[in-house]
């Protein structure tokens, strides 16, 4: 049905029914922007607009959209409402458009899409017009589903830190980062002990380590404009890549940074143990150790069982980005 629509907006012919889910709450979202990006989608297509107030809300707006019909659900806000609105379409022929609101963007950012959300609307709307939107794959934990990243460990430990202090992540962002991983580092871990075991599809130990990072997107985030890559070659069409890392000290993390922020293989890099071309695994955790899935906290766990699903969503996805 969606198919036949997009060819139809091509030849001019169609308009498609978009929900503009916003989350007015997200650092880089105001009321004129707002506005001003839903005059932009409403210039060939019928855009309703729809608010979250609460954690978890835009998945249920997203779900009612698939189920009414819509063809279309784009976001405004940061990457954890976007989590939260694909959650509500894997599995349908809604397509999701991802509008950058948040203080890092990361999805948006994986796609090529300009960190200005007016900008941005415009090329999704160029996307939209030239029907381009495919079905991509998904990873999930537990039921719930990532676009980009699941970080079990050190780096869920650093975001649970920053979401306690939530009011100030709207005008703090990076450096509010900087600080809890800092605090977290030196508070929150034990960095003698590793607590997770990374466990294959048969059953067999993988690694041992501080700290894994299951990736269906590269790269795994952004420092400023400078990508921090991981394993450059996961991509939304091919399943997972498995990061861990098997000592948490400064002289085993810094050359691995190092690598992932200039673009070099961290593979040849002591301590640190890649796989890729994953499907399912699980992660064994002793003591129970907190996990997020694309920048959003979820809680801790002493078993997390990960899959991946190819086709599962459809994604407005602008040519450029590829």
């Amino acid at each position: 049905m969606l198919a036949s629509k997009l060819l139809a907006v091509v030849l001019g012919d169609e308009v498609l029914r978009i929900l503009l889910i916003v989350n007015s709450a997200a650092s880089s979202v105001t009321a004129r922007r707002r506005v001003l990006i839903q005059q932009v989608l409403s210039t060939s297509h019928d855009v309703t607009l729809a608010e979250t107030n609460r954690r978890g809300h835009a998945t249920r707006l997203a779900q009612s959209a698939a189920r009414d019909g819509y063809d279309i659900v784009a976001v405004l806000g940061g990457d954890g409402t976007l989590n939260e609105a694909a959650n509500g379409l894997a599995g349908s022929t809604t397509a999701l458009a991802p509008l950058p609101g948040g203080s890092t963007n990361v999805f948006a950012r994986i796609l090529g899409l300009p960190d200005d959300s007016l900008d941005a609307a415009r090329t999704i709307l160029d996307a939209i017009d030239s029907g381009s939107i495919e079905r991509i794959g998904l990873g999930s934990v537990e039921g719930r589903y990532f676009l980009f990243h699941c970080g079990v460990g050190f780096d869920a430990a650093v975001v649970e830190q920053v979401e306690k202090r939530g009011p100030w992540k709207r005008w703090a962002g990076h450096p509010l980062f900087i600080y809890a991983a800092v605090d977290t580092w030196i508070r929150r871990v034990d960095r003698k002990h590793p607590p997770l075991r990374v466990i294959g599809q048969r059953g067999e130990e993988l690694a041992t380590g501080f700290f894994t990072v299951v990736m269906n997107a590269n790269p795994y985030t952004f420092l400023g404009n400078r990508p921090f890559d991981l394993v450059r070659e996961v991509d939304l069409d091919h399943p997972l890549a498995v990061v861990t890392l098997e000592r948490l000290r400064l002289s085993s993390l810094a050359p691995v940074a190092v690598a992932a922020l200039t673009g070099r293989d961290i593979r040849n890099k002591r301590h640190v143990d890649v796989r890729t071309g994953v499907r399912s695994l699980v992660i064994a955790a002793d003591p129970p150790t907190p996990y997020q899935v694309d920048g959003d906290h979820l809680g801790s766990s002493r078993r997390l069982r990960f899959t991946w699903t190819p086709d599962h969503m459809s994604l407005v996805r602008p040519r450029a980005g590829r």
